[in-house]
């Protein structure tokens, strides 16, 4: 149990733009929380009170405080400026592409003079294009008038129904993510009449049609304010059928709906639907973890009203990416396999734990996905999380496919089980992503991208090598360099090292035009594959939760240390750069070793852990790093809790903080407290800049020219502090 005291202390506030920094430090109500007898302060309780007018001032100060100084900087908007003309160079981009057995295509499309993509289809490869939706024209049902404006709604996820005859449609604007869905006629172009509110299809379970066509499954948020503690808790996976009431729910999976099944709040309980003809539906209750309690129904039950959902398997029998197939369950088992091997089991007699394996576990690959066609199944490992593999099996026999170039990530899509047809999309971090369409008789890959391919001749001296370093305790830690191959080895390179380290997310190479052209102004771009993440396997991620998660720092410091000591830079010309979870990570490495960086990027970054799961989606994070509830993952969490290990009298690097104010995973006030608590302890003359986006939330969902212009700001404040020449203010010192 928790207790607490407050503990009112004064502190000079000023609200006018122009002084000092220094004088802008944040209102202070401290409140000393008794952990176990254990007593911590937290003297920036207060701001997490984001609605209070005087936090609002500091925050609004700090943000002025900060565009200033970032304005004064030489090529502040160099990447966003060559990025909006190599867009146009592409001529559009497309992505969220769903096929449809009936070979339909639907997709998002966005020109390079555009800021929003747009919703097209189109019959097959080949079909004429046809626009269906574009989103500048939605009114959400929450305006107040015809009159408000400043709305720039987004296209965050597109799902045909399994004929293509409609599609539905998700919106969000200002980094929201929580949506508004429409549906469309794709024939007539016509809109519903009716509005979905309170979804967010996009981040969870998808939407999931009828095999009718009449209707979907998604899940419905009851709050989604993002300021109350109610966000993200006790949702519901809801049946809503076209041309109903929104409103008035059809409530079919939930701890409300089903009170026996003990959902608790913080589960998201989501059904999937694989095949239109399938007789079960599958429930499922979503969390931060890859392993997830799941229950089955028969189809024909829960359309009757029926609520006998029975458990299918539980988070100890580590089934993985399950498919649907008839009366079976493909899936991927991490049951003594922590690189996975693919598995079968049947529904009528399920053994999770003891299935029938048709591929078993590889040594130094894992597995990542798979996908179930006529032919037989297709699957992906990766070693290193760097090098992607692709197989085929079938009746016993595992065949490897030899890809058209070597590949960093792959990508797989189908039509579905009853046909042939697949696509391999391949890509890496200096490989534009191929689409190709594979024929297993001939064993050939025909080219059928959906954009043009384009030449980048500016970026022809850019190489990338995959290396491993050895970690403070001998852990081979992959670590990906991507720079121009003519960069002297003198110590004095920039080093822009990104990293996360999470809930066994793997950092795949993808072709990163922000990572070429910071190579391409000398830069060296690092990714170190820390543990915590799923790059070496399930083991790999498990090294780096709770009591073990100093293991990811750890690894990222001794990445750091290999630089240096191999001569690509020196300490003082390193900026560390992480989002979210990976806070933790850059946090504590600063904590920890601040003589060794340049500078500290951190976007919307978990920095105070022992509060964590009180807000945002922290509470579906207490497996990966622990709850204040129990001691031992209390001490574990206070270890990595940035803001609490800030130390007084530090000379810390340059740090930007950034956060938005909209973000639904990671409250703001975690940006907040650890800034205002920096400001205060610091002792160098570095910067120390917050920016809040008003218009933003956890990154997503805004426009490309916004995140470019987000990105522009943290690649030109890296080069700042990092000496090179082209960020140099004329008028002002790197301080």
């Amino acid at each position: 149990m928790i207790k607490n005291r407050i503990t009112t202390i004064p502190i000079l506030f000023f609200s006018c733009l122009l002084i000092a920094q220094s004088t802008y430090l944040a209102p202070s109500v401290p409140v000393i929380d008794d952990y176990f007898d254990t007593k911590i302060v937290d003297e920036y309780r207060n701001l997490e009170k984001l609605q209070d007018p005087e936090v609002v001032n500091w925050m609004k100060s700090q943000t002025s405080y900060s565009n200033s100084v970032l304005s004064k900087i030489p090529n502040r908007d160099y990447y966003m400026v060559q990025r909006l003309q190599l867009d146009k160079r592409q001529g559009y981009s497309i992505s969220n592409l769903r096929i449809t057995a009936g070979d339909k295509y639907f997709y998002l499309k966005k020109y390079g003079n555009e800021k929003i993509a747009r919703a097209f289809y189109r019959e097959g490869f080949s079909g004429k294009e046809e626009l269906l939706y574009d989103p500048v024209n939605f009114s959400s049902s929450f305006k107040k008038d015809n009159s408000e404006t400043g709305h720039d709604f987004i296209i965050n996820l597109i799902s045909p129904s399994w004929d293509g005859s409609k599609v539905a449609i998700s919106l969000s604007e200002k980094g929201k993510e929580l949506s508004e869905v429409i549906v469309i006629d794709v024939k007539t172009k016509s809109i519903s009449s009716e509005t979905i509110t309170n979804a967010d299809p996009s981040s969870i379970a998808g939407i999931n049609w009828l095999e009718d066509n009449s209707g979907f499954f998604y899940i419905h948020y009851p709050v989604i304010d993002p300021l109350s503690e109610h966000l993200n808790k006790n949702t519901q996976s809801v049946l809503y059928k076209i041309g109903q009431d929104p409103k008035k729910l059809n409530d079919v999976f939930s701890n409300v709906n089903n009170p026996e099944l003990k959902i608790s709040e913080e589960k998201y309980p989501a059904i999937l639907v694989f095949n239109p003809e399938d007789q079960y539906y599958i429930g499922m209750l979503v969390d931060a973890e890859d392993y997830r309690k799941t229950f089955i129904i028969k189809k024909d039950e829960l359309l009757k009203g029926k609520k006998n959902w029975k458990p299918l398997y539980n988070k100890e029998d580590k089934v993985y990416f399950i498919r649907l197939v008839g009366e079976e369950i493909i899936f991927l088992s991490g049951y003594n396999s922590p690189n996975y091997k693919l598995c079968k089991t049947n529904l009528k007699n399920p053994d999770f734990k003891n299935p029938e394996v048709l591929v078993p576990e590889k040594k130094d690959e894992v597995f990542k996905s798979h996908v179930i066609t006529k032919d037989g199944i297709y699957y992906v490992t990766v070693k290193n999380g760097v090098e992607a593999k692709l197989y085929f099996y079938n009746k016993g026999t595992e065949t490897s496919i030899k890809l058209p170039y070597v590949s960093g990530d792959i990508n797989l899509k189908t039509k579905g089980k009853d046909f042939s047809d697949i696509w391999v999309s391949c890509s890496g971090w200096v490989n534009q992503e191929q689409r190709f369409r594979y024929d297993l008789q001939k064993n050939t890959f025909t080219l059928e991208n959906l954009v043009p391919a384009v030449e980048y001749p500016e970026f022809k001296d850019i190489t990338v090598e995959e290396i491993t370093v050895k970690s403070y305790d001998g852990a081979e830690v992959p670590l990906s360099l991507i720079y121009n191959k003519n960069i002297k080895r003198d110590g004095t390179a920039p080093v822009l090292m990104q990293s996360y380290g999470a809930y066994g997310e793997s950092f795949y190479p993808f072709f990163a035009i922000s990572y070429l052209l910071l190579a391409k102004q000398g830069g060296v771009i690092a990714v170190p594959h820390i543990r915590g993440g799923g790059e070496k396997g399930t083991n790999w991620h498990i090294d780096g939760q709770k009591n073990k998660k100093p293991n990811s720092w750890k690894d990222l410091i001794a990445c750091t240390e290999y630089l240096i000591t191999q001569k690509y830079t020196s300490s003082k010309k390193i900026a560390i750069w992480a989002g979210s979870a990976g806070g933790i990570t850059d946090g504590m490495a600063m904590i920890e070793r601040p003589d060794l960086f340049g500078a500290v990027i951190i976007e919307s970054g978990i920095l105070n852990a022992l509060r964590n799961e009180l807000g945002g989606v922290g509470k579906t994070s207490v497996q990966e790093f622990g709850s204040v509830n129990k001691l031992n993952e209390f001490k574990d969490l206070f270890q990595m809790d940035a803001y609490q290990n800030i130390k007084k009298g530090v000379k810390f690097p340059a740090v930007l903080i950034t956060t938005g104010i909209n973000d639904p995973r990671v409250t703001p006030w975690q940006s907040t407290k650890f800034m205002a608590k920096l400001l205060v302890n610091n002792t160098s003359d570095k910067p120390i800049l917050l920016k809040v986006d008003y218009e933003g939330g956890h990154g997503g969902d805004i426009p490309a020219v916004q995140r470019y212009s987000n990105l522009s700001d943290i690649f030109a404040f890296a080069f700042w502090q990092l000496g090179h020449p082209d960020y140099q203010p004329k008028d002002q010192p790197r301080k």
